[in-house]
């Protein structure tokens, strides 16, 4: 006869907290860039309006790392609470943390020794620390002196006003390099910020887009007392085209499975962009699929289809807006370090049965991206080739241009520029010189601002795929040279008018 018995009898309790080593496995997960995303994520929730990174070197070396804001702070009554490791918090609707361990989690990932200061409106400035300490005997967190803490938040951090707000220090960062060589100090430095603000920029670019907040970014040389300049951190946003790749989109495809809805934006790029918001860092291949957002912060920047299609580099055009809002919030599930989304077998399903109003599916808009991308190709490959661009032309619009006109190098340049004419005409072609030259006069108003150059980017463009042909050949025919007229006549009018 079975022993099994489906009730456990217990005979008492005994309390097993976890072993002081615990710190140190929290947040293994975690980068540099998604740990002070997630301490920039406490900033936003505390209601700041400015954010600082800021790096710290001692003669020479890296030895602190700082995220600083202005945000309503903490108050004594609740700083034991805000650094106790999984300690939970009423968290409200519009809050970007969840779990209670995001700050612990992502500062034990990249340093040994976390500091938390604070003021709250009415209250004191207070602080606390946790130590990583291999002879560490349990979970006692230091108490930061008063006077300490307030040293630390009334420091310059370069805001007009912080009268509250939160202060985060990491000491001893693992990944700072253990030497004072300015060259390989300001490497790090160079790639560290460059990494930060790709990154920031890119999951809180409808945050910083919408005003909400502003993060930068800083060093401070203490030899020196005074910061170096603030590098801003500009929003990424992955859809972020000047105009889409298709007609028709970007579309909105609702599924319905059951009684949950969940509505799928799907975009398309343009072939080849070199725009930065396209190709991200990894590069626009990886970065196709579902990107999923929650609260207006990117939780994940496309990386795959989960289950929907297989990754392709043909559907590297395609990128898919998802919100995970309350009401299908159980769909999905979030790593603590909010860099990733897993899905269960209900999302598949809902693209599966997700239409647009003009009957379009899943299938079709995957299609549609991927015949994009095989006409970019062509297209690209059909065009004839033109002179390559000089002087002039603004490096921007130098590329955009290149991205859809192939240069053939074996022409010289043409330089667009601007000099004073003995006459009204509009322009002038100077073949021996390869040089479209523009009428001072009709150049516009600047403003009292020195001028550039590279300014009057529309004309100048205009101007170069009209008259590219004119500094081909040996000689201008006298078709070219009834075209000039007639650019001329059409042209000169036209820029007198504006004056007029």
């Amino acid at each position: 006869m079975s022993t099994w018995r489906e009730q456990i009898p217990t005979s008492g309790s005994v309390e097993l907290p976890p072993d002081p080593r615990a710190l140190e496995g929290l947040g293994r997960n975690h980068s540099l860039e998604t740990a002070v995303a997630d301490l920039v994520d406490n900033s936003i929730d505390a209601g700041a309006s400015h954010v600082l990174i800021r790096l710290v070197r001692v003669e020479g070396r890296l030895r602190a790392l700082y995220v600083v804001d202005n945000g309503h702070g903490i108050p004594e009554s609740k700083i034991d609470s805000a650094m106790t490791v999984g300690g939970r918090r009423t968290y409200s609707s519009g809050d970007l943390g969840k779990f209670g361990l995001g700050l612990k989690a992502a500062s034990f990932s990249q340093a040994r020794s976390l500091t938390m200061v604070s003021k709250a409106f009415g209250s004191p400035s207070v602080g606390r620390r946790w130590l990583l300490d291999e002879n560490r005997k349990g979970f006692h967190c230091d108490t930061v002196p008063t006077d300490f803490a307030e040293d630390e938040f009334s420091r310059d951090w370069g805001f007009e006003e912080i009268s509250t707000g939160t202060v985060i220090r990491w000491d001893n960062v693992t990944g700072f390099p253990a030497t004072n060589d300015p060259a390989r100090v300001e490497d790090f430095i160079s790639r560290t910020a460059t990494a930060l603000r790709n990154h920031l920029g890119l999951v809180f670019h409808r945050i910083l887009d919408a005003g909400r907040v502003d993060i930068s970014i800083d060093v401070e040389d203490v030899e020196v007392d005074a910061p170096g300049p603030r590098l801003p951190v500009d929003p990424l946003n992955p859809f972020g085209y000047t105009r889409s790749g298709r007609t028709g989109y970007p579309k909105t495809l609702q599924g319905r499975l059951d009684d949950t809805d969940l509505a799928f934006n799907c975009h398309i790029w343009t072939g080849r962009s070199n725009l930065p918001q396209f190709k991200l860092p990894g590069g626009p291949e990886l970065r196709q699929g579902i990107y999923f957002y929650r609260r207006d912060r990117l939780l994940q920047a496309g990386g795959g289809w989960h289950g929907i299609h297989s990754s392709d580099r043909r559907l590297q055009l395609a990128r898919v807006e998802v919100e995970i809002d309350d009401d299908v919030v159980g769909l999905f599930t979030m790593n603590p370090e909010k860099s990733r989304v897993n899905v269960g077998p209900e999302f598949t399903q809902l693209a599966e049965h997700a239409t647009a109003e003009d009957g379009t599916t899943f299938v079709d808009y995957l299609a549609a991206a991927e015949q994009t991308f095989r006409e970019s190709r062509k297209r690209t490959n059909e065009r004839r080739k033109m002179a390559p661009l000089g002087k002039g032309i603004a490096p921007d619009l130098r590329k955009a241009i290149e991205r859809e006109i192939p240069f053939d190098e074996d022409e010289e340049p043409i330089d667009i520029r601007w000099k004073r004419f003995p006459d009204d005409d509009f322009f002038e072609i100077d073949r021996e010189h390869r040089t479209l030259w523009l009428n001072e006069r009709y150049r516009p108003d600047s403003r009292g601002e020195r001028r550039s150059v590279n300014d009057a980017p529309l004309t100048k463009a205009l101007l170069y795929l009209v008259a590219e042909d004119l500094f081909r050949g040996e000689y201008l025919g006298a078709r070219d040279k009834d075209n000039i007229e007639l650019y001329q006549e059409i042209l000169t009018a036209a820029a007198k008018s504006e004056q007029a």
